[in-house]
């Protein structure tokens, strides 16, 4: 977390017990667009590098991070009070999308041949081909410092851009010494990183040719307003709310296991946490109990073998203890924590039962490490209040019945279903990470798309045949060249072969 010292200084400090780690330089609206000025000029070369020479870069770097394990681990935990496994997983895991993007690259980059699907583009031979965007701004939030930088940075580098990051000012020092990393292997300098609050991410934006935020939804349309402004392409992960509906066939000890990891895992500051549980009735107590037993094992703090660790920002914690204070005036339960550390900034893993959605922690993002379980009576109780939210990022659904649980996903508003499983679609590279409803613009991942999202599409057609000096519905119209014209139109537009013909025009269909 971070505190600020003056206009042009963060402190920084461990969430865990708010001492001083180091206080860094904020840079103004003169420094960002220097450096993305300076990105632009060497993304010329980088672009004609080529993609396998990029994929060498990438690699490298890869082996950095790998190789400055314990290191990125140590200051991951000093500045966001993750415990060393959460910590470890993303330091580690997040070296994935590198090996991904730039392996694959030169295949997605490669230009396509598309078939044709009319008579007046027959004769041409028709592709399609990809430019990098120049410079992409990156803005990144608190929660995942490296994974939800590498997750945009390389695909981004791998198709060529150049790209300027600036991460959270609560937790600027992890994602300064991965850049940091890629200067210290020699690669070309079209990737940097700037500190600041709001008026460095707004300089990023307006430098940007392409913009990735991820953050709130409330600072994801000011920045989408922003890019609208310049007619400026932007991608939006915001906001969750997850939900999890658990039916009466589940596994109910793997159901109790996901859940309560998928809800406190980060202590819940995660996008796709599970946010809210949905239980029929069949099944409700001993779901509940075997919840709350797991929940109350738990070990939260800083030590080695604690499970749960603290909240990046004290502002954090207050959102999650109004959620659960509001829910118990309101006549909720709390079976499990619910209450805050006097020392660093947790919160204690909560359970809540007896909630609504009258009650702001059904129905509000808390990015917390609580755990609200309703009794539902139905499959379709549970879908209708699972929809029943402003947001749409991700969910689950717990049951033993395959078919089941299909019908139920494609009935979810959200990016993702997971079945009994939670964050599984985070880690699949082939599949798209998108959030529907206030959960966000477009994808991140996805394959090839997580990769073209970071170029223009450009529309290539040529002759495939010899040709003549005139086509035929080029200058000058003359009364025989239009009726040709007319035929051979109807003929590319029409349905069927009688409207193709331009016979029985009133009644073919």
């Amino acid at each position: 977390m971070s505190t600020a010292t003056a206009a042009d200084a963060l402190d920084v400090c461990n969430p865990a017990d708010g001492r001083l780690i180091a206080t860094v330089p904020v840079d103004d609206r003169e420094t960002v667009n220097g450096v993305a000025a300076d990105l632009r000029c060497a993304q010329v070369g980088w672009v004609e590098a080529g993609p396998r020479q990029r994929a060498r870069w990438l690699h490298r770097w890869r082996d950095w991070i790998l190789a400055h394990t314990d290191e990125l681990t140590d200051l991951l935990q000093a500045e966001t009070g993750k415990v060393r496994p959460d910590a470890l997983v993303e330091t580690t895991a997040s070296c994935e999308f590198i090996t991904y993007y730039a392996d694959n690259a030169e295949r997605f980059l490669a230009g396509e041949q598309v078939r044709s699907s009319s008579l007046l583009s027959l004769p041409k031979r028709l592709s399609k081909t990809y430019h990098p965007y120049p410079v992409v701004g990156l803005i990144t939030p608190w929660n995942f410092p490296i994974t939800l930088f590498l997750m945009d940075a390389a695909p981004a580098l791998a198709a060529g851009c150049a790209v300027l990051t600036k991460s959270s000012e609560e937790t600027p020092l992890t994602c300064a010494r991965v850049v940091e990393g890629w200067h210290e292997i020699g690669a070309p300098p079209v990737l940097a990183h700037v500190v600041g609050a709001g008026e460095a991410g707004a300089s990023v934006v307006d430098a940007a040719d392409f913009v990735q935020f991820t953050g709130s939804t409330a600072t994801g349309r000011a920045v989408a307003i922003r890019c609208a402004e310049h007619l400026k392409p932007v991608s939006l992960e915001l906001g969750g709310k997850d939900p999890a509906i658990v039916l009466e066939d589940a596994d109910l000890a793997r159901a109790v296991e996901g859940i309560a990891w998928g809800g406190l895992f980060n202590a819940g500051q995660v996008c796709i946490s599970v946010e809210r549980v949905y239980v029929v009735a069949e099944i409700y107590d001993e779901f509940v109990a075997r919840l709350t037993q797991r929940v109350r094992s738990l070990a939260q703090g800083a030590a080695t073998g604690d499970d749960v660790g603290a909240m990046v920002t004290a502002r954090q914690v207050e959102i999650a203890d109004r959620h659960v204070s509001q829910a118990v005036a309101a006549g909720a339960r709390v079976l499990a924590g619910g209450t805050r550390s006097a020392v660093g900034n947790y919160y204690a893993p909560t359970v809540l039962v007896g909630v609504d959605h009258t009650m702001a922690c059904m129905t509000e993002e808390t990015f917390g490490p609580t755990i609200p379980v309703m009794l539902v009576a139905d499959e379709d109780e549970a879908i209708r209040l699972a929809n029943d939210s402003a947001y749409g990022l991700s969910a689950t659904v717990w049951t033993r019945d395959h078919a089941r649980a299909q019908r139920i996903a494609k009935r979810l508003d959200a990016g993702a279903v997971n079945i009994n499983d939670v964050f599984s679609n985070l880690f699949a590279t082939t599949l798209p990470h998108s959030g529907w409803k206030a959960s966000g613009i477009g994808a991140r991942l996805g394959g090839a798309y997580g990769l073209h999202k970071y170029c223009r599409v450009q529309a290539v057609t040529e002759p495939r045949i010899p040709v003549p000096a005139r086509e035929l519905t080029w200058y000058p119209y003359t009364s025989r060249r239009a009726a040709i014209a007319e035929r051979v139109l109807r003929a590319a537009a029409g349905r069927g072969l009688w409207q193709r013909l331009g016979l029985n025009k009133e009644n073919s269909k």
